[in-house]
């Protein structure tokens, strides 16, 4: 079950929300007067909150940006990428894809279409960090990704880097030293890989049907959730990850709904959304992309990233 809130990019309403356990909103953005004259806020594929549990990055890959929402004030503090304009160049992305703050007050984040990873600073027009060659989207870290999708950070300071081409998940440092690569096992486009616990690795794969597999290093599956059926089939499921009870946290972008997945009873314990259809009234989703518990259970909080905060949702 949830230990507590999540925060949803709901992709298609335009929009973050909280949600409770118990099903009922807690914060919604943007609100009317929350964007500056001229900002927009389109289509959110992932979200997360910040180490210090102040702000949330937010992907906005199909409008080819990430933003920075401060919590406090409601208001963007920090975008990178020209909204609807794709490229490679200063301030430019391509497809970007779940990026993280990390401590330092950077931001780490995949860059599909440019078949990079890159970290970003407010401070830099540029990326001041990154691997892979632009428009060489192939499988030979670290020169080479194959469409990566994911680049999460590890408890030990290194990086799991998801590639959709060849299914690759690799584990990398900044200096772009290879520790291990393995294809998921079973999976066709593996989506935004984490770690689940120590020595083994959860991944998305999203399809339809899709799936949710666990993994270790050696490619050995240890857990799959693939019904071909019913009500636990999934559709295009983008991102999987772990919470602290062992459950399994898990948007199912094109059934319209979040849930969460009980590996030892292998069964849905909790959803939000209906099954299938799109909405954005009270307890509807229209293709939620992505999600975060909130602190003290977000990603930042579980990975080790994180700096004391006050407040709470």
């Amino acid at each position: 079950m949830l230990p507590g809130p999540i925060v949803i990019a709901d992709k298609h309403n335009n929009r973050l929300v909280v949600v409770s356990p118990q099903g009922q909103v807690l914060w919604q953005w943007p609100q009317p007067g929350d964007l500056a004259p001229g900002q927009t806020f389109k289509v959110p594929d992932d979200v997360f909150v910040s180490p210090d549990g102040t702000s949330l990055i937010a992907t906005q890959e199909d409008d080819f940006v990430v933003t920075e929402v401060d919590l406090a004030t409601r208001k963007i503090v920090w975008r990178y990428g020209t909204p609807g304009r794709h490229g490679s160049g200063p301030n430019q992305l391509w497809n970007p894809d779940d990026a993280m703050k990390l401590p330092d007050g950077t931001v780490v984040a995949a860059d599909i279409k440019n078949c990079r990873v890159v970290d970003l600073s407010p401070s830099s027009p540029r990326p001041v960090w990154g691997l892979g060659t632009l428009g060489s989207c192939t499988h030979h870290p670290p020169t080479q990704f194959g469409s990566p999708n994911g680049v999460f950070p590890l408890p030990n300071g290194h990086f799991l880097v998801t590639e959709i081409n060849g299914a690759w998940v690799d584990e990398l440092d900044r200096s772009g030293h290879v520790f291990w690569a393995v294809h998921v096992p079973g999976a066709t486009y593996p989506s935004d890989s984490s770690e689940l616990r120590l020595g083994q690795y959860v991944t998305a794969d999203y399809t339809n049907p899709g799936q949710v597999v666990v993994f270790d290093q050696s490619g050995t599956t240890l857990w799959r959730w693939n019904p071909g059926g019913g009500e636990g089939r999934l559709n295009h499921p983008s991102l999987a990850e772990g919470l602290p009870n062992g459950d399994i946290l898990l948007n199912d972008d094109d059934n319209h709904r979040v849930i969460v997945l009980d590996p030892a009873q292998n069964r849905i314990v909790w959803q939000y959304g209906h099954t299938g259809v799109a909405g954005s009234a009270p307890g509807y989703l229209n293709t939620p992309d992505g999600l975060d518990p909130v602190p003290p259970h977000s990603f930042a909080d579980t990975v080790g990233l994180t700096r004391p905060s006050p407040g709470s949702w």
